[in-house]
């Protein structure tokens, strides 16, 4: 008899099934310890020391397998085959072995598929826990700690609003940010191309691009002009032209290598539009119902009965033209052996999409997207023809070409083609052509280009960056993406990552005052010692030793500093971008309402940065930092929507606070001219002059009260869109409806909240956002939203969604099982020996106890002090 822990109950329930009732499998819900969120829980004087405690929500799972340990001779620990799962299984070991002590045997699995021969084969090959793998989570852990800790609360000291700073977080948030500071620096460079629509003597049309002129090869920016454009026009025009040469070449394209952990966020990205928690969250599904090997791997190589299943599907499916002669073989090349897992791919590669009717839209095309780039990665390479033309003229001062592509064999390509990042020219069949034959002009024509800026970075091309760099690791990435975005330190808009401005000031802090840390190469050499502690090859605290020698140091040189020296160094780093050179070569400093003060960079309560003038309060002028096209941002001296009625103009701005509209101007006589913020839903690319006016005249007044005469009105406040009678105050659902009610509207939702004693009026019931069934005592179970979160509903009966657990994705057994547990009672008896699974699995973040904001570890140094108690609330970082 034997107890065997994973990580999640829909693992354990799966496992259960392939085990039978001689195992009992329970879920530990992902980690169960973690460093208290304190000062000293990683103490640098003492050898760095870890102190660790068990999870609040994480004791009652503890205490089950403690349970079922008092019974069964044998704990089994298979968690995920990485280092994370590594980590788990030796918390779980730690933290039970109070119930280890009467000889029970424990012992290491590791399967990478939940299939009944990958758990069944694996329970016959136990081993030790993993101690180097352990080390190398211990030397992450400690890191992250020590930077979230120690650099944390000197970013809320030196910067107000920042929130704060993590290892790898920085890195990754510097890079969007200097992608974004090249994007604004950029001067595009304006060239021409011409091109002749050319006609065979067949009467077949196909199109050449002008390639030499004057004799020469045409180099990009040797048309810079509309004029020499022109003149390469008439030259064309006025020579006749023929085919001088005809080369056809064979070509081959072979397939690309199945999924790892990073190229299936990219594609994902570029096919779906899904960012990397999303795509990581529906992996996580599919490998935990045995549909797909573990999804967190930088391996590509494939297992060889997997080789020769993917060969016979092939054959079975396409024909034996589509087997290549032998199985293709592809070489890992990340240096990280210890995460170097089998590729991602099927389990059963004859279980095509079509066959698992998966009921889950995300999961049904991840699923398809594995199968398709498995199966296309054993196929036979695709074979083309690949035909360039020369035509010129006969003096050679003008020359053209055309070339054209077709597919003689579609080999892979009849199942999977790659998505791409940007879009590019694709290469269609030419007509007919022989050597000396003419050809006919029917148009040339001209086209003006400009020299693109790079673009700004996806989910998937950063990924794809971070990994060519060595930043970062499979279990990572979707972790660190999501870490800034939720830290508001980058938006997502249209798939494209734009840094905010605190996202700003904090990389310009970062680059000033802690170079070293957020440098590139600094990161994945850092990175390469953690792989070499989890290879056995050094010694963790060899590591951490080394890195703090220094990093202590650089803390302490900041603990004097004060925020006027720290925003004076960001001010000067940031100023090409934060004032770029005015059109009239004046002073791009100059304030332009007052003409006397200087701009300098500002910080608002809210965290924000803006620009303002040094002649505060005389002068009141604001503007935001970022600054450009397609930014996002409104110009400095706002966009002019109109005039009102007196011929004001009426313009929309950015301010520290948020967009908003305003009539007027700032002068010595209106210091505060009329302004309205833009109200929660309402984009800054709506805005138009009815809708501002519509703004700038609120509250509006809806008429007298029918019951004593006093106004009625509607407005816009703190707490949203309302009603007014008198000191009666009722909250609507809408904004827009501020702009349209009427008064029996009006005195109807008055009348509500005076009947609900303050409940909110005009709401309507609270809608499921899931119906999962029926409860087997009847009446349906629900996922409701709450006001703290989302939670499952049956009756009268609440029950909360464990942490991190996705609406979308909690099953109906899983809602009974929380439903139970809140109750009291269980909705039916289990058989002995199953699984403990309820609720959804918790992501490996989110199962860490959640740090809160405390003493600082003091570095030994003042800087690390924890900053004040209203700072506090944010926690830092952690990888």
């Amino acid at each position: 008899m034997a107890v065997v822990v994973v990580e999640s109950p829909a693992k354990a329930k799966t496992i259960n099934k392939y085990l039978g009732s001689d195992y009992t499998v329970l879920a530990s819900y992902g980690h169960v310890r973690d460093l208290p969120a304190k000062d000293g829980s990683v103490d640098p004087e003492q050898d760095f020391d870890m102190k660790w405690e068990v999870a609040a929500d994480s004791k009652k799972h503890v205490r089950a397998i403690a349970e079922a340990l008092k019974t069964d001779d044998e704990l089994i620990l298979a968690t995920d085959p990485d280092r994370e799962g590594e980590a788990i299984s030796w918390h779980l070991k730690e933290a039970l072995a109070s119930s280890l002590k009467k000889g029970k045997k424990v012992s290491r699995v590791t399967f990478n598929a939940i299939t009944k021969s990958a758990v069944t084969e694996a329970m016959k090959q136990p081993r030790e826990v993993d101690e180097a793998l352990v080390e190398a989570y211990l030397a992450r852990r400690a890191l992250d700690y020590l930077v979230g800790f120690t650099l944390s609360p000197v970013l809320w000291r030196k910067l107000p609003g920042a929130k704060s700073a993590g290892r790898v977080q920085s890195v990754c948030l510097r890079l969007i940010v200097e992608r974004e500071m090249d994007i604004e620096a950029f001067q595009a460079r304006e060239y021409w191309s011409v091109t002749a629509l050319l006609v065979t003597p067949r009467g077949q049309e196909f199109e050449a691009r002008l390639n030499i002129l004057g004799g020469k090869k045409l180099d990009k920016f040797d048309i810079p002009t509309a004029e020499a454009a022109e003149l390469a026009v008439k030259a064309v025009q006025s020579r006749d032209l023929s085919v001088s040469a005809v080369e056809a070449k064979p070509v081959s394209r072979n397939p690309w290598p199945p999924f790892m952990t990073s190229t299936l966020q990219q594609e994902a990205s570029r096919k779906f539009g899904m960012g990397a928690k999303a795509t990581m969250s529906a992996a996580q599904r599919l490998y935990e119902a045995g549909h797909i090997t573990y999804m967190r791997t930088d391996g590509i190589d494939m297992a060889p009965e997997a080789v020769m299943a993917a060969r016979a599907e092939i054959g079975s499916r396409f024909g034996a033209a589509y087997v290549p002669d032998s199985p293709r073989m592809y070489k890992n090349k990340a240096k990280n052996a210890q995460e170097a897992h089998e590729c991602i791919r099927p389990t059963d590669m004859s279980a095509a999409p079509e066959k698992l009717r998966l009921v889950e839209a995300d999961q049904r095309k991840l699923y398809d997207l594995i199968w398709k780039r498995t199966i296309a990665s054993q196929m036979a390479a695709a074979r083309m023809e690949r035909t360039t033309v020369d035509i010129t003229s006969p003096d050679g001062q003008v020359g053209l070409r055309a070339t054209g592509q077709v597919v003689m064999f579609d080999g892979f390509l009849k199942v999977y083609d790659e998505g791409r990042d940007e879009e590019g020219d694709d290469e269609g069949r030419l007509p007919q052509l022989m050597q000396g034959e003419p050809t006919e002009k029917r148009t040339v024509s001209s086209d003006q280009h400009f020299t693109q800026p790079p673009p700004r970075y996806t989910e998937a091309t950063l990924v794809k960056r971070m990994e060519e760099l060595g930043i970062g690791r499979p279990s990572t990435y979707a972790s660190v993406l999501s870490t800034i975005q939720d830290r508001e330190y980058v938006r997502k808009d249209k798939n494209r990552l734009i840094p905010e401005d605190k996202g700003r000031l904090v990389t310009a802090f970062l680059t000033n005052f802690f170079r070293k840390y957020v440098e590139y190469d600094f990161t994945a050499d850092l990175e390469g010692q953690l792989d070499d502690v989890s290879a056995g090859e050094r010694d963790y605290k060899e590591v951490l030793a080394r890195f703090w020698r220094d990093f202590s140091a650089a803390v302490a040189e900041t603990s004097e500093l004060r925020i006027t020296e720290v925003l004076e160094k960001i001010d000067d780093f940031l100023s090409p971008h934060l004032y770029p050179p005015r059109a009239d070569g004046g002073d791009p400093r100059a304030c332009p309402v007052c003409g006397q003060g200087r701009l300098h960079l500002k910080t608002a309560r809210s965290g924000g940065a803006f620009i303002g003038c040094g002649n505060y309060p005389e002068c009141r002028y604001t503007r935001p930092i970022s600054v450009g096209e397609d930014s996002g941002a409104i110009s400095p001296d706002g966009k002019l929507l109109g005039q009102d009625a007196d011929g004001q103009p009426v313009t929309l701005r950015a301010g520290r606070f948020g967009p908003y509209v305003q009539k007027g101007e700032v002068t010595a006589d209106v210091p505060k001219p009329p302004r309205a913020s833009l109200p929660k839903g309402w984009s800054p690319e709506s805005m138009d002059l009815d809708r501002a006016l519509s703004l700038l005249n609120l509250p509006r007044v809806i008429g007298a009260h029918p019951e004593d005469g006093a106004q009625v009105e509607a407005g816009i406040g703190r707490f949203g869109p309302y009603v007014k009678h008198n000191a009666v105050y009722a909250n609507l659902p809408e904004v827009d409806e501020v702009f349209t009610i009427g008064m029996n509207r009006a005195v109807e939702v008055l009348a509500q909240k005076a009947a609900r004693g303050g409940a909110r009026a005009g709401s309507a019931p609270a809608q499921p956002l899931r119906e999962l069934g029926t409860h087997p005592d009847g009446g349906v179970v629900s996922v409701m939203p709450g006001r703290y979160g989302p939670y499952v509903k049956w009756e009268k009966v609440n029950a909360t969604l464990p942490k991190g657990a996705e609406p979308e994705s909690i099953t109906l057994d899983e809602a009974l099982a929380l439903i139970a547990e809140k109750a009291g009672k269980s909705p039916k008896k289990p058989a002995r020996k199953t699984a403990k699974a309820s609720g959804e699995a918790k992501p490996k973040a989110a199962a860490k106890s959640k740090p809160k904001a405390t003493k600082a570890t003091t570095a030994k140094t003042a800087a690390t002090k924890s900053p004040k108690r209203k700072a506090a609330a944010e926690a830092p970082i952690v990888e």
